[in-house]
């Protein structure tokens, strides 16, 4: 160990120089020509983002040499693949120190220096090919397909992504280390069935998993899972087969050896502890569990389960989601897994025969649909996902639970001890009536956890906007957020099964990314200025679901229940502003019980001066503009004068959001500042004539030495006095 942690420093410190280099860079526009290092994926920003080793970076056409790893984005083009030379033209931005890439790059221009040679070149045509032939199959399962696979990751849906993620599948939506073990078994397999030795075995066995993992691209779990598949063949091929722990311990050294910045990826981190659980924890909960059931099944039950203990407290320090049905659909969707990586590869073996490489991607396609049914039916389960704050103590949380699990299911060791399985019998059974309070007040109970008059919420998404108005049950929704699972729930916690009217302010992922989630339940779709392909799909998918489109701009109008509702910007057909934030939907909404209110979209200061022509009087409710950002225009809200400003923000977000400037702004205003980061989900309504607000937390005190002085009511609610003239006004035009 010791000389393992010497050598992982060393290498750390032969790459510090290059890394301090890089560092100097940060925040400019830069050339930088690098090698294509991993398989690209689509971002939530719709660029393709892959992991290069750069040459050079510098000045733009005078770059200097820098090796260093950098994460890069750029617009989708054919081409980049594993072993590419490109030169990027962007901007960097440096990363934190324990991260594997030194720089960030937000590709403006993008061209191919060298096209991917040798096997990668082989390898990369070989993908394309099986994708292609794939995404030819019917959904569900043909964008799952390439991913068992071959590894790429492009063809899944943001929907099916989402779904894999919350029930827990997301290991199988790529590549893995499962699949390096399935490989490696088949082909040993069929050596020895046909009559092939113990060394020509292993050697053909390490050929074919060598040639994997460049089909597949180097992903930091296939890495680990090849090099420990290596030795144990090793071992095997000297006769002398080894321990798991120890092979798996000897593989986790030498690879943080030669990439210590590999301990810090949470998907190594995830690998290496999901095989460690398979040798570890899967043999003692297997017996325990063949206590009530058949040895077979006992042990299907318990690898899965092993895992899900095992990655648990890993997967909470970083997400904000833990998946309730990840052990039974891991149940019933792994044993199709290796059918379908196997019938895949052979498919890509087959690429020069099209009829028989069409015969077994067809076949291969059942065991992808199998896996992507049972995704999104698990999904789709009431409490399918327990929402944590990420963290330490979530980890803790989450390990105690593990644990309590392990111990009660376990017949060995320390679970034998009386008093060790009571505690952890009692763990479980608070956890579990905590866990059911929390599947009825979300289900049968929901309306009892809301009040009946509201007329605008503002939905807990994080860091996105998602806000709902109401009036005679009919249902406006402004954006959705990035993800599914907040937006599903705030939505069913209001009672909202159908959606009147949908405004896509921009198409930001902060804004629509969680739009899919209610395709076939939209009436009409007001959006603002498309500007990618990207867009233009959510689109067709919203119009094939039944919903009639309307490109927003200056002078709509139109009603919701008995309010009606006006967009104010932007401008039709503006050069100025053609899409993106400073051409936000921004709308108004008045009468029926709807407080005078404003949704500011993204906005930045320069739209929000022209705006101000299109404002008379002021407004009871106002969402803030880009999640309060410090980009505000000070006379706007002056202008506005409203009663309630609404910030729409994630907790701890990376932009700091709300600004302490932009609060200050809105409280010389008079504003009471809402917060969804703090208050979690906001519910404001009208009694005779005054405003009163509900919230889901009590908004946090104000620090020490400054007096709370917002005049925010408790979580019971109460009034706000609203504005001078909260009422309607006359259309100008």
């Amino acid at each position: 160990m010791a000389l393992a942690a010497a050598a992982v420093a060393m290498t750390a410190g032969f790459a510090m120089p290059q890394r301090t280099a890089a560092a100097e860079l940060d925040g400019r526009v830069i050339d930088v020509y690098a090698e294509i290092s991993s398989s690209s994926t689509v971002g939530s920003d719709g660029r393709l983002w892959f992991d290069a080793q750069t040459s050079h970076a510098g000045i733009p056409s005078r770059p200097d040499p820098l090796n260093v790893p950098i994460r890069t984005g750029v617009e989708r083009v054919a081409g980049l693949d594993l072993g590419t030379v490109i030169r990027v033209t962007g901007q960097v931005m440096v990363t934190d120190p324990g991260e594997r890439a030194a720089l960030v790059m937000f590709g403006t221009e993008v061209e191919i220096v060298a096209p991917a040679q040798g096997v990668f070149a082989v390898a990369a045509q070989v993908r394309e090919d099986f994708v292609e032939r794939a995404v030819r199959l019917p959904e569900p399962g043909a964008g799952l397909l390439p991913g068992l696979a071959v590894g790429d990751t492009r063809a899944v849906t943001q929907e099916l992504d989402d779904a894999m993620l919350a029930s827990g599948l997301s290991h199988l939506t790529a590549v893995s280390g499962a699949n390096c073990a399935i490989v490696v078994g088949a082909v040993f397999w069929l050596v020895a069935l046909c009559g092939g030795g113990r060394t020509l075995r292993v050697v053909i066995a390490l050929t074919a998993l060598a040639a994997f993992v460049v089909l597949v691209t180097p992903e930091p779990s296939v890495i680990r899972a090849a090099v420990m598949a290596a030795i144990a063949m090793l071992t095997v091929l000297c006769g002398r087969p080894s321990a798991g722990v120890g092979v798996l311990c000897l593989a986790v050294a030498g690879i943080l050896i030669a990439d210590p910045w590999l301990s810090a990826t949470p998907g190594f981190a995830l690998s290496a502890a999901a095989t460690a659980a398979l040798i570890v924890v899967a043999p003692p909960l297997a017996r325990g569990l063949a206590r009530w059931m058949p040895h077979p099944l006992a042990l299907a039950i318990a690898i899965p389960l092993s895992a899900q203990l095992v990655c648990g407290p890993i997967i909470a320090l970083f997400s904000e989601q833990q998946s309730i049905v990840a052990i039974v659909a891991n149940m019933i969707a792994d044993p199709a897994a290796p059918i379908a990586t196997v019938i895949g590869l052979l498919a890509c073996l087959a690429a020069p025969i099209p009829p028989l490489a069409d015969l077994l991607a067809a076949c291969a396609w059942l065991p992808a649909a199998w896996i992507s049914t049972t995704a999104t039916v698990s999904a789709g389960l009431p409490g399918a996902q327990v929402a944590v704050i990420p963290g330490i103590a979530a980890a803790l949380l989450v390990a105690v639970l593990s644990a309590s699990i392990g111990v009660v299911l376990s017949v060995d060791g320390i679970a034998a001890r009386r008093g060790v399985r009571g505690i952890s019998v009692v763990v479980l059974v608070v956890a579990g009536a905590l866990v059911g309070a929390r599947m009825l007040l979300t289900g049968p109970l929901v309306g009892t956890t809301v009040p009946e008059a509201w007329a605008i919420a503002a939905c807990d998404v994080g860091q996105g906007d998602a806000l709902v108005v109401r009036s005679e049950q009919q249902v406006a929704l402004i954006d959705t957020g990035m993800e599914t699972e907040p937006l599903s729930t705030c939505l069913s916690a209001l009672g909202i099964n159908r959606v009147d009217l949908l405004v896509l302010t921009h198409f930001d992922a902060d804004h629509v990314g969680a739009a899919a989630s209610v395709v076939g339940r939209v009436g009409t779709v007001l959006h603002g200025p498309v500007g990618s392909p990207e867009d233009t799909r959510l689109l067709g998918e919203l119009e094939a679901g039944g919903a009639v489109l309307i490109d927003a701009s200056t002078g709509m109008h139109g009603t919701l229940g008995e309010a009606s509702w006006k967009v104010l910007w932007p401008r039709k057909d503006s050069a100025a502003f053609q899409a993106g934030n400073d051409a936000s939907v921004v709308l108004e909404f008045d009468g029926g019980d709807v407080p005078r209110s404003l949704f500011l979209g993204d906005l930045s200061a320069t739209p929000q001066r022209m705006l101000r022509d299109q404002l008379r009087g002021s407004y009871a409710v106002v969402k803030v503009a880009h999640h309060g950002s410090a980009d505000q225009d000070t006379g706007l809200y002056d202008l506005l004068r409203p009663a309630a400003a609404i910030f729409s923000a994630g907790v701890d977000n990376d932009y700091g959001h709300p600004r302490a400037e932009t609060l200050a702004l809105l409280e010389a205003a008079g504003a009471v500042a809402l917060r969804t980061d703090q208050q979690g989900r906001i519910l404001i309504g009208m009694d005779a004539g005054e405003l009163v607000l509900w919230t889901e937390r009590a908004a946090e005190p104000a620090p020490a030495g400054e007096p709370d002085d917002s005049g925010e009511p408790d979580e019971s609610g109460g009034p706000i006095e609203p504005p001078d003239d909260p009422g309607g006004v006359e259309d100008p035009r």
